[in-house]
């Protein structure tokens, strides 16, 4: 054998040495990182989740545009972890909570099950299912804090994973005040899971999101205000009758 010619072999050996180890460097790291996303979604592998959808305000069943576009959002994080989700409507979902991943999409006016969630997994959160007056319909009380809505101006949503304990499987919930709200939050965890895992790990958060001018740029701008956990999970004091 000719130096030129093993040199050519020596080459070809190392350059399929080289992309052996850069296949392998790839797959365990795509491996790992999907590891991570299914321990943060509580979706390992062929597991089960339910999808628990509202029914848009004055309809017979029917869900809103918006809400269906939140779906697709939470379908293709459950699609990547290799998961199956049942689609169930929030007053046919009568069962607890921690078997399997949840997640609630929807506010306490159009989902009975959100309105059930944030009674007792988020005391310290109430929101306005009153038609009137106007102006405070939607507002949101957190703690002793108000956010009020303002139609396409300014619109508060709480994205929120919550657990029951260590073995339990988390609820997610995305609790607008609009329904474009809804897919803003889900569009966010979409986008945010892996910084929020790194954050939060197996934890529980409640997160508050401001979703600007949705009239203008729909669900895309979405800025975080705050992250509300240990006052949404505190129980909010009633207030002390009035002396006669």
């Amino acid at each position: 054998m000719t130096d030129d010619i093993r040199d050519i072999v020596l080459g070809v050996v190392a350059a399929g040495l080289s992309a052996t180890l850069g296949w392998l460097a790839r797959t365990y790291l795509w491996r790992r990182g999907l590891r991570r996303k299914q321990a943060f979604f509580g979706l390992p592998g062929h597991s089960e989740c339910l999808l628990v959808v509202n029914r848009e305000a004055g309809g017979d069943g029917a869900v809103h545009r918006y809400d269906v576009f939140a779906l697709l959002e939470l379908s293709a994080l459950i699609k990547d972890c290799g998961a199956h989700a049942e689609i169930v409507q929030h007053d046919t979902a009568r069962r607890g909570f921690g078997e399997r991943t949840e997640f609630c999409v929807g506010g306490p006016a159009s989902n009975r099950r959100m309105a059930a969630h944030l009674s007792s997994l988020l005391p310290g959160i109430r929101m306005n299912t009153e038609p009137e007056p106007k102006a405070e319909r939607g507002a949101l009380r957190i703690g002793t804090e108000y956010y009020r809505v303002e139609p396409g101006v300014t619109e508060y949503v709480l994205l929120a994973r919550l657990t029951a304990g260590e073995e339990a499987r988390p609820v997610f919930l995305f609790c607008g005040q609009r329904a474009i709200t809804n897919q803003a939050a889900s569009r966010y965890l979409a986008r945010h899971h892996e910084k929020l895992a790194r954050k939060h790990g197996d934890k529980s958060f409640c997160l508050l999101l401001k979703v600007v001018n949705s009239q203008a740029y729909g669900p895309d701008v979405v800025e975080l205000v705050a992250e509300v956990t240990r006052t949404a999970l505190a129980p909010v004091p009633e207030p002390e009758p009035s002396a006669s």
